[in-house]
């Protein structure tokens, strides 16, 4: 077949659906065994042979009697486009257990859990709530409102610098009146 494959691909591209009958009588079991050996599935390793020959009927001028043989050309493009398969496969896998773990239901917390979730929150609100007011409001644009430092300065129209120690002062504070609130509740 080889002195003939520069003549079969011309054939090809001048579209001859005989010419792809003869490559694939000559060549699909051996494009079909490099596909099987590598995906390991018959349907999936069917799939890679049709996507070959289509690549070729849609293409043909890919191909370069020069480098190989058209069957040698073939079981490359065979090789490549079943581990294609296999990484689709594995990505969609991948994809599917991802989306598994993250849509599962979760089983709802112990009720004493969510008691003391509640309990620290009310806490921390209440601790909030005593802070001097523009350390409270920069505590609220910044971790309430999810501002960065730089937007909760221009949102209170004061320079960074002053946010950010406002901001630390702030955190300061917090931990000292939390930690004093939680001792004395335990």
């Amino acid at each position: 077949m080889e002195a003939s494959d520069a003549l079969l691909v011309a054939r090809l591209a001048a579209g001859d659906d005989h010419a792809l009958a003869e490559v694939y009588d000559a060549c699909a079991a051996s494009v079909y065994a490099v596909a099987l050996r590598v995906v390991r599935e018959v349907s999936a390793a069917q799939d890679v042979v049709q996507e070959v020959f289509v690549q070729l009927w849609t293409g043909p001028e890919r191909y370069d009697a020069a480098a190989a043989p058209l069957r040698t050309y073939l079981m490359v493009l065979a090789r490549s486009r079943a581990l294609d398969a296999v990484r689709a496969d594995a990505r969609r896998a991948a994809r599917q257990e991802r989306h598994h773990r993250l849509s599962a239901d979760a089983p709802p917390p112990p009720p004493d859990d969510e008691v003391a979730a509640r309990e620290a929150a009310r806490l921390v609100r209440e601790a909030v709530r005593a802070l001097p007011d523009d350390q409270r409001r920069l505590v609220e644009l910044a971790y309430f409102q999810g501002n960065s430092y730089r937007e909760a300065a221009a949102a209170l129209g004061v320079p960074e610098g002053t946010a950010k120690s406002r901001l630390r002062a702030a955190l300061a504070s917090l931990e000292r009146l939390l930690d004093h609130t939680l001792l004395e509740s335990s």
